[in-house]
Order: structure tokens, then C-alpha cells, then sequence
């Protein structure tokens, strides 16, 4: 019995610390995503701001706007997660905020600004938190249950891969704007 508690507590233990070092490098990747976002759009400017790459598509202003917005909708989920029981989080319609926020109108500068106060404000909120209370659990409405951890790790993700994306718009851009310019 008594060598069965102590696998156990062996294993708790060892859980505890892979927990803490994907925790520790995931806060990382969560604060790092204001300076992805700060050097994605340097030098950005222009028609190049509000450059579409296709039907349907984002700008890269839009998506600058969308991960600000996308963080002022965190800061409501990171504190429901560390602070009520089970809270269930409520959807958010993108299409819907993007078309009637005038992204369009809004100044890159300001934007960059909005999420990296935003993202600031929710990284030091999380970096202080106990371990334990990353296993916190709510519902979000859209994916269902999630705990704090996943949270972070969604959140952590959505800027790096809009960050890609914004990249590949500049990318076609210039592309289109060097093939215009040898015509």
C-alpha cells in the first residue's frame, strides 16, 4: 500500500513539473505574441494596410483588429476561468464585429497598441497564478469544455498563426505590387 501511495505521489509530482514547463513555455509564446504582432505589421502602410489577397479574405489591418478584439474577448474568459465555477463563455460573431466595428477606419498604430495593452494585462495576470488553477474548467459555448491551460494555449496560438497570416498577405503583395511595377 504504502509503495502504491508513493508511485502515486511520484507521479503527481512528475505531472506537476511537465505542467509547470509547458505552462512556463506557453506564457512565454502568449506574451510574445504583441511583439510578433508589432514586427508582422512594421513598415506596413498604405494601400498595403488594407490590401485584400482575395475573396474573402483579410486585410492586414483587419487582422490586427480581430486579434485586439479577440484579447478584449480574453480578458472577460481568463478572468471568468480563474475566478467562477465552470463559467460557460459566451461566442463571439468575428464576421459580424469586423463588418460593423469599421476595421477599415481604425489606425494600425492604435490597434497594435489595444492588443499589446490588452495582452500585457492578461500575461500579468496569468504569470502569477498557481499551477493548479490552470486545470480550471468552463465551457466555452463554441468548443465546449476547457480548462485555463487550453485557454492559454488557444489564445497563444491564434496570434502566432494570424501573425503567419499576416505575413503571407505582405508576402502577396509585394509580389503583386513588384509584378505590376516590371509590366
Amino acid at each position: 500500500m504504502q509503495a502504491g501511495l508513493r508511485t502515486l505521489r511520484l507521479l503527481y509530482e512528475l505531472w506537476g513539473l511537465l505542467l509547470m514547463s509547458e505552462l512556463a513555455e506557453l506564457l512565454e509564446r502568449f506574451r510574445r505574441g504583441a511583439e510578433l504582432l508589432a514586427v508582422a505589421t512594421t513598415g506596413a502602410a498604405g494601400p498595403e494596410l488594407d490590401f485584400k489577397p482575395g475573396e474573402n479574405k483579410w486585410s492586414v489591418r483587419q487582422i490586427a483588429c480581430h486579434l485586439a478584439d479577440a484579447e478584449a474577448v480574453g480578458v472577460m474568459r481568463f478572468r471568468q476561468l480563474i475566478a467562477e465555477d465552470n463559467p460557460t463563455m459566451a461566442a463571439w460573431n468575428q464576421e459580424a464585429w469586423a463588418a460593423n466595428l469599421d476595421y477599415s477606419k481604425r489606425k494600425i498604430s492604435q490597434v497594435i497598441e489595444t492588443f499589446r495593452m490588452l495582452r500585457f494585462a492578461n500575461y500579468e495576470l496569468l504569470k502569477d497564478q498557481p499551477v493548479q488553477v490552470f486545470e480550471r474548467r468552463g465551457t466555452h459555448a463554441v468548443r465546449g469544455p476547457m480548462t485555463l491551460l487550453q485557454m492559454l494555449r488557444m489564445y497563444a496560438e491564434h496570434a502566432e498563426n494570424h501573425v503567419k497570416q499576416i505575413q503571407g498577405v505582405r508576402a502577396v503583395f509585394k509580389e503583386q505590387k513588384a509584378r505590376q511595377a516590371a509590366r
